[in-house]
């Protein structure tokens, strides 16, 4: 394609500074996860031994597969493609690249229909906090019934139906299409300017009060915030001959890098064609590891050890991590001076790293209807904005029946490993590992070492391999068979499946139509 053909478009959105683009990616990784699920799975799977095969995965596996996804989403950007179908489409000239693309904007996609009702709870419960709504319930089992009640599953004095969550969902869906109809500048970089440092400052706040705390019963000793740091670092070096923790560690950093969904890719593609993105990626990991390792792993499970005590911690750590931020944490609140005020800012710190991660997922698809389809982006806002009202109300009125959890399954664990396979075989075997790394290392602000070219080109689609060979062996098939589900549950269970594989398939038809469009098919080849 010469010069004199290519056809004219309108410049692409950029990121507005430096410092804003580390804040949107961190933004995008800083998640519930980083506060709720982080500490639990420590707790459970060795304590301080579970940093080993944390931090193992965080090199060989986190951290070059996040250099992987940004200097994809840089290259595909310099050909105006904002999303993985149109940049693997000029990584691999091969009709099908582009629909492996797909499944890239359908995991994001995908988890937005979800998450963003996850997310709601939190601004909920923050506001609960404020007012007090919830002061008075001082047992385990009450808040699990406040929780169920709010949820609509059953009915109490709290709550007489699901009216109120309803109305805390179109709050938070209706912020996230606002924000995504502001754009890349106006929009997500400002959340993330506001809200990366108000989740620090409140994280520091609450490590703070964690760490004042000393053994609030005086009547129990052994109760206090140092056993509970203790509970969650003192290693069991045991639980390292355990193939459970070790996939446990590596599913924890795909989770908390947010790499596997495709928005990073994307948020990269806004960059100029040498803009850094070694040095980018490395503080935006850095920013996240500090927001999970040392203010994740030191306010919950150390607050509740102080409260509850060691047994009864493991006990509710071990039920999930629910249990532990919207069971635990609220009747902690209770027991404090000024509980309303922490129980405020926590839940608020949640809703905040939530948002910033959902308005990252649903990125994508903004991109790929704005650049494939030229819509402009408020209309694509609402288009998001609707089609995603209509597919999570399943996931609101379906969720006793465990709809919400098998979503979360396939595109939050399953999903996210075989996209990480597929976009490693394409830009490091395919398009080369030569042009791969000379594409990451462009532009650099500090030198990438080189021991990180063979890990790109062996080790980690070695270790991706492994890690999905030995969940199928172990886990794959219960799943598959719904062993351990009410049969109740069944049709619910088939319905999230056979949703999750029209979003998949309806992106494929749209990637289809989209690469039969004329003006379309064409890209900017830089010069």
């Amino acid at each position: 394609m010469t010069k004199q053909n290519h056809a004219t478009h309108k410049p692409r959105e950029k990121w507005g500074t430096r410092i804003g683009l580390v804040l949107a990616v961190a933004g995008n990784a800083i998640g519930l996860g980083n506060f709720l699920r982080f500490p639990v799975q420590c707790v459970n799977n060795g304590g301080g031994a579970f940093m080993i095969p944390y931090i193992v995965a965080f090199v060989l596996l986190g951290i070059p597969l996040m250099w992987i996804e940004w200097g994809i989403g840089r290259f595909g950007g310099k050909y105006g493609h904002g999303t993985t179908p149109g940049m693997f489409h000029y990584l691999w000239k091969h009709p099908m690249a582009k629909y492996l693309g797909a499944i890239g904007i359908a995991i994001p996609f995908g988890l937005v229909v979800y998450y963003t009702y996850i997310e709601s709870w939190t601004l909920a419960y923050s506001v609960f906090s404020f007012t007090g709504k919830y002061f008075g319930i001082q047992n385990h089992q009450g808040m699990v019934d406040f929780l169920s009640a709010y949820q609509g599953k059953t009915v109490n004095s709290y709550f007489n139906g699901i009216g109120t969550a309803y109305l805390f969902f179109l709050i938070t869906l209706g912020l996230n299409v606002w924000i995504l109809a502001r754009g890349i500048s106006k929009g997500i970089e400002l959340l993330c300017n506001i809200a990366l440092p108000m989740i620090f400052i409140f994280g520091v706040i609450l490590l703070i009060r964690v760490f004042t705390l000393g053994a609030p019963d005086p009547a129990f000793p052994e109760r206090n915030v140092w056993n509970g740091l203790g509970f969650i670092w003192n290693p069991d070096f045991r639980a390292l001959t355990s193939a459970k923790v070790w996939l446990a560690a590596t599913g924890q950093i795909f989770f908390t890098l947010s790499v596997g969904f495709g928005a990073i890719q994307t948020y990269a593609s806004y960059l100029s064609e040498k803009d850094d993105v070694v040095l980018n990626g490395l503080a935006a990991s850095s920013a996240n590891e500090f927001a999970e390792v040392i203010l994740g792993g030191s306010i919950a499970i150390p607050v509740t050890v102080a409260f509850f005590g060691l047994a009864q911690t493991q006990q509710i750590a071990t039920a999930g991590s629910f249990d532990l931020g919207f069971f635990a944490m609220p009747i902690i609140f209770q027991k404090l001076p000024w509980g309303q005020f922490f129980g405020t800012i926590w839940f608020f710190l949640l809703f905040l790293a939530g948002i910033t991660s959902s308005v990252a997922m649903a990125q994508p698809v903004m991109a790929f209807l704005q650049e494939e389809f030229k819509i402009e982006r408020k209309k694509a806002a609402l288009i998001i904005g609707s089609v995603a009202f209509f597919l999570m109300q399943p996931v609101i009125f379906f969720l006793k029946f465990g709809f919400l959890d098998e979503m979360d399954f396939w595109i939050g664990t399953f999903g996210l490993v075989v996209f990480a396979i597929i976009e490693v075989i394409i830009f490091i075997w395919v398009f080369g590992s030569k042009n791969a790394w000379k594409e990451i290392t462009l532009g650099a602000d500090m030198p990438l070492p080189k021991i990180f070219y063979p890990i790109m080109k062996y080790i980690l689609p070695a270790y991706l391999a492994i890690l999905l060979g030995c969940w199928f062996f172990q886990d794959g098939m219960k799943v598959l068979t719904m062993q351990g589900v009410p049969p109740e549950n069944y049709p619910y269970i088939w319905f999230a499946r056979f949703l999750l594989l029209g979003i998949l398939g309806a992106f494929v038809v749209l990637v289809r139509i989209a690469w039969q469009k004329p003006h379309l098919i064409q890209r900017r080849i830089p010069s």
